[in-house]
């Protein structure tokens, strides 16, 4: 995902991880040369541990994390020159449009990994919803269709530039057209 987001050059980029946790991919491309790094979370418990990657990389004054919901309250966040959507879309039923969102928020590229859409992999998160439905656990997996993601990111203006995968998970990368 960071080569990917990084095509076209990191100087003087701000880099918005949606979803990001403690923020791994932001800060991998702010100590590749990015000005700015922003995590945007839906989850406060990640803040200490976010806060103490970026002191540990040494990055600490040019990252930040916010708590909000793109969703809810989209102008809570600012735009970004390369915005980042790993594996977070499929931890809400309405994945479609926060990379509607996402998209929004992309001056330059956008980058959005989600499960593949293969039966193993259905399987499988099928297998995992069960899982948290038997343990009394409200979150569940979801999987949509990936022509429908990158339809809602180009329908904000983005092109599809590339696309990939790997076993269980795959990639869009979508840039603004100029």
């Amino acid at each position: 995902m960071t080569t990917a987001a990084s095509r076209g050059g990191l100087e003087g980029v701000r880099v918005l991880e949606i979803g990001g946790g403690v923020g791994i991919l932001q800060s991998e491309l702010v100590a590749a040369g990015a000005a700015q790094g922003e995590i945007v979370e839906l989850v406060a418990a990640w803040e200490p541990y976010a806060r103490e990657l970026a002191h540990e990389r040494g990055l600490a004054e040019r990252t930040t994390f916010r708590v909000a919901d793109i969703l809810e309250s989209p102008e809570s966040v600012e735009d970004a020159d390369v915005v980042l959507l790993n594996r977070v879309v499929c931890c809400s039923p309405d994945g479609v449009a926060l990379a509607g969102q996402a998209a929004r928020l992309t001056r330059r590229t956008l980058v959005l990994s989600f499960p593949r859409e293969v039966f193993w992999v259905r399987a499988g998160l099928r297998v995992v919803n069960i899982g948290l439905r038997v343990t009394g656990r409200a979150f569940r997996v979801f999987v949509h269709p990936p022509a429908e993601l990158v339809r809602r990111a180009e329908a904000e203006g983005l092109e599809l530039a590339e696309t990939g995968h790997g076993r269980m998970w795959a990639f869009a990368t979508l840039r603004r057209a100029t």
